[in-house]
Parts: structure tokens; sequence; C-alpha cells
């Protein structure tokens, strides 16, 4: 009976998030951050952090860094990125309805009926991306999917020059306008959920450090970067300037026990199974054995996943710089990426705070995690 009992406490879920901190999550997730047009998400980001660090500062594009022990030449990252998919505007029609190019990997066969926000220099101007009745497109013919060549913006006018009026041109940006909400209690649900969830996760771990009054004896740069979504540039561009030592990297991975998702290719991976560990060349392998230690150690949940020759976040960035740097990545499931309803765990977003925090607490001062010195 007292082993079952023990089994039973050990599974036992910790709430981490509380009710300030969710607050900010919703405020942070509604709040649109573009891809090269961060920051307003930023200074929501540094407002809620400050309280918790040393010091912060902004690179010249935008990314967002707090930090803990400023002074210290031992220096670790925990590191997520701030942007979300978007569009650009480019082209108006003589008709006043607006076609788009990508600004990152956004999808194009969700848009049509999405109601969107056009960013101009003297506001936001709302507009939806029309599609024609079901009713008008039969005759015989294959019907038409949307494509980018075919989806279009209406913003109400008839005329280039209403548009224009509004502020709208060619290089505006455009986001969607869903609003962060819960389902079931039991999912987090937004747009840009990947990755603004990893900075609220990473902003966490501050907040939990200071509140818990844990000392490290190394500098922690908490890193919110930006440009991830067209080429991990903005942490190509702060982990040269920071030079770590250490780098953990959070991001999002697929949920892949819903429809349409192939297992054999893309794992086994669940939401409310814990944070994902990944294997790949850029992850070193002692700071990911650190990492599966600490969460054994400590009960928190954890799932594996092997991501081939890249793993497509940041770390790949952080990893290759200034001629090396030891790097991880903890991976928070997520159910319909780049889409307006991104779902992830509530349970699992703990995890991956928990699993950060005693990662960190784990890692000590000057710590050398070559296998052959």
């Amino acid at each position: 009976m007292a082993k079952k009992k023990e089994a039973s406490e050990e599974k036992q879920h910790v709430a981490v998030v509380n009710k300030k901190s969710l607050s900010f999550l919703e405020k942070y997730i509604n709040n649109p951050s573009p891809t090269g047009f961060e920051w307003e998400g930023q200074k929501l980001w540094l407002d809620y952090i400050k309280p918790y660090v040393d010091e912060t500062f902004v690179d010249n594009y935008g990314t967002a860094v707090a930090v803990i022990n400023p002074t210290a030449s031992y220096k670790v990252v925990i590191e997520a990125h701030a942007d979300e998919i978007s569009w650009f505007v480019n082209y108006i029609t003589s008709d006043g309805l607006i076609y788009v190019i990508r600004n990152g990997g956004s999808d194009h066969q969700i848009a049509p009926s999405k109601r969107v926000l056009i960013h101009t220099e003297n506001g936001t101007v709302p507009a939806v991306f029309g599609w024609p009745a079901i009713h008008t497109r039969h005759g015989g013919e294959k019907e038409e999917t949307p494509q980018l060549k075919n989806i279009f913006l209406d913003c109400g006018c008839t005329t280039k020059e209403e548009v224009e009026a509004l502020g709208v041109h060619v290089g505006c940006v455009i986001t969607y306008e869903d609003q962060f909400t819960v389902l079931n209690d039991r999912y987090y649900v937004g747009r840009a959920l990947d990755n603004r969830a990893g900075g609220f996760m990473i902003a966490e771990v501050a907040r939990l450090l200071h509140e818990n009054k844990k000392k490290l004896d190394f500098g922690l740069y908490i890193v919110n970067a930006v440009q991830e979504e067209i080429g991990l540039r903005g942490a190509e561009m702060i982990a040269h300037r920071i030079k770590p030592n250490v780098a953990i990297i959070t991001d999002v991975t697929h949920d892949t026990t819903t429809p349409m998702i192939n297992k054999i290719t893309q794992g086994d991976l669940a939401c409310g199974k814990g944070p994902v560990v990944s294997y790949a060349p850029a992850v070193q392998v002692n700071l990911n054995k650190l990492l599966v230690e600490t969460a054994q150690k400590n009960n928190i949940p954890f799932q594996r996943q092997a991501s081939s020759r890249s793993t497509g976040t940041d770390t790949d960035a952080f990893a290759y710089s200034n001629e090396g740097v030891v790097s991880a990545l903890i991976s928070l499931p997520l159910r319909y990426m780049h889409t307006t309803v991104e779902m992830i765990h509530k349970e699992d977003v703990d995890n991956v705070i928990s699993l950060i925090y005693h990662a960190l607490l784990a890692i000590k001062k000057d710590q050398d995690f070559r296998y052959i010195k």
C-alpha cells in the first residue's frame, strides 16, 4: 500500500503559473508581435520580468534580454523567440483589394474568412481574408483551393486610393485578430503560442528564482529573441553578443496525436505528457543528460524526440556560434502549429518551467560539459 501511495504522489501535478502570471500570458499572447515588428510585445515582456532580474537590455533588432548576475564570467542562457507568423501587403488592386506575401511560415489554407489587423503608422486597420461563397463555386470545374495567388484582403474599400487613405501601403504587416482563451480548464489556446509561450515560461523561471531566493553562481541571461520564424536570425545576433558558455532553448514541437500526422515521420508526442527533450547534432550530449536526470530527480514527466540533422529552432543558432556553445532544447508540445488556434496543455507549461528552473539549479559554476577533455 505504501508503494502505491508513493507512486500516486509522484504523479501529482504541482501548479506553477499563478493568477498574476496568467493575466500577463493572456495580455502577451493577444498583443501582435510579427516577425521584424516585435517591439510592443517585447515591452510587455520586459515590464513583466524587470522586478525579478538585475538588469535588462535590447539589441538593435529588438531581442530583449534580462540578466541575473551580469558581472559573472560564466554565462548561461535560457531562450525563447518572440515573433509570430504574419503577412505583408504586397499588391493593392484598383478595386481596393489587397494581395499578400508571407512573413514567416504563414499557412495560406487557413486564411479564408479570418479577421486580421493591418498595421500602419497611424494604427491598425481591420480587414478580412475574403473567399467566394460556396453557392458560387459550382459549375462542373474542379473547385479551387486557397493558395497564395488567390487569397486576398478586403478592408471595406472600393478603390486603391481609399485603401491608401487609411495608411495602408505595400510593406505593411498583417496579423490575425484571434484572442487567447482556455479550453476545458486544460488547454491554453491562441495564436502565437509558437513561441510566446516560451517567452512566458522563461520569464516565469526568473520569477521563481526571485521568489524562492535562489542564488546562482553564474550569470543568467534570459533571452527573448526576434526573427526566429525567418531563419533564427535574432538568436544568431544575440549569441555573438552574449558569448554564453551554455544555452538552454525552449520552443514548441508538434503534438502528433491529432489526425493527418504521421507518427512514423513525426514521432509520437502528445500534449499533457510533459516537456520534450530532443536528440540532434546541435544538442550537446552531456547537457541533454543533465536535463533528463533533472527531470527524473524531480519527478517531472518528459518525452523524447529525434530531430535528425537540425532542430529547426534557435538551438542551432546558439550551438554553432562562438566556436561552439553547449546547447540543448526543451520543447513544449503544441497542437495546430501556425494556425490561430494553437493549443498547449497547462500542465506541460508548468512542467517546462519546472524543468528549466531545476536544471539551472543543477548547473555548477564553470561546469565543463565536454565528454573528451
